[in-house]
Parts: C-alpha cells; structure tokens; sequence
C-alpha cells in the first residue's frame, strides 16, 4: 500500500465517492512537483499514489481532488470545483491516511490511520 492514502465519502448520498481523480504533489522551494495520480476505487478509496516502498520526505504534500468532475457526471452542482488539502509529514513516519468528507457545499477532513 502507498505510504499516503485517501478514502472519500460524499456524505450526501450517504457512500463512498467513486471515480474521482486525485493527484498527490510535493513542495519544492517555489513549485510543486507531481508524485502520483489515480482514481478512487468503488469503496471511494485510493491505495496507489506511491509505490508501496517510497520513502517519505519531511515535507509538505499536497492531494487534489477534482470535485468538479466528480459532482458533473452526478448532475450536481458544486460549489468546489476542486479540494486541496496541504499536510506536513514529519520525519519517521511511513503512513499517512487523508480522508475527505465531501458534499456539494462542504468538505471536512482529517489524520486517519
């Protein structure tokens, strides 16, 4: 399994989000560089951002749910048409799990395990 999963939850219709593309980036002095893509899987998780032994660096990583496309193939509008969430990984730690609670008009998320 990667060292950084997400598992998203349209708390709308009350089940996973299926097929919503995510890209997981790093921060660089003044870029961010892509590390890895996919797509949330029918239980709304996504296990393949990394190989299953990549390091982590202590950094800052970013993952960026395309929402838009996701809330467009249901006939919903958003009002995000896309979510990012920033998080610093800390040194000595191999995993790190993003859940995203999602609906038309909100988000929350938070550290899993």
């Amino acid at each position: 399994m990667s060292p950084i999963t997400t598992h998203v939850l349209d708390t709308t219709r009350g089940r996973p989000a299926t097929g919503i593309r995510v890209r997981l980036e790093v921060q660089g002095h003044d870029t961010w560089t892509q590390l890895g893509d996919g797509a949330t899987d029918d239980d709304g998780r996504l296990r393949t951002l990394l190989p299953d032994d990549a390091p982590l660096d202590h950094a800052v990583y970013r993952l960026v749910f395309d929402t838009g496309a996701y809330f467009a193939s249901l006939g919903v509008e958003t009002f995000y048409p896309r979510v990012v969430v920033e998080f610093a990984v800390q040194s000595g730690q191999t995993h790190y799990h993003v859940p995203l609670l999602l609906s038309p008009f909100g988000y929350s998320t938070y550290r899993g395990t």
